[in-house]
C-alpha cells in the first residue's frame, strides 16, 4: 500500500501563490507516477498535473504557465507550486499515485483563492 499526505492549502488572494506538498510513503517503489488533482463544489474531479517516475510532466491546459509540479525523491514528496493563482482554482486539491499496486488517494487539501 501507498499512503499519500497532503499539507499546504490555505486562503490566498487573486494573483497569489501557494506551494502544495504531497508526502509519500509505504510501497512507494511501485509508484509510476504521481499527481494532482482538483475538485470543486458541484464538479467533477479533475487532473491538474501529473509527474511520471522519468520526471515526464503534464498540465491542465487551465492551469498551464502559473502552477509547477516537481518530485523530491529523496523526500519522496511531490510539490504543486501554483502562482497567479484565480478565484476559478478554488477547490480541494488530492494527490494520487498510480503504480503497480494500484491507485491511492490523498485526504484532500483546501485551496480557497478570494477575489
Amino acid at each position: 500500500q501507498v499512503q499519500l499526505v497532503e499539507s499546504g492549502g490555505g486562503l490566498v488572494q487573486t494573483g497569489g501563490s501557494l506551494r502544495l506538498s504531497c508526502a509519500a510513503s509505504g510501497s512507494i517503489f511501485s509508484i509510476n507516477a504521481m499527481g494532482w488533482y482538483r475538485q470543486a463544489p458541484g464538479e467533477q474531479r479533475e487532473m491538474v498535473a501529473v509527474i511520471t517516475s522519468g520526471g515526464s510532466t503534464n498540465y491542465a491546459d487551465s492551469v498551464k504557465g502559473r502552477f509547477t509540479i516537481s518530485r523530491d525523491n529523496a523526500k519522496n514528496t511531490v510539490y504543486l507550486q501554483m502562482n497567479s493563482l484565480k478565484p476559478e482554482d478554488t477547490a480541494v486539491y488530492y494527490c494520487r499515485s498510480v503504480g503497480r499496486l494500484g491507485d491511492y488517494w490523498g485526504q484532500g487539501t483546501q485551496v480557497t483563492v478570494s477575489s
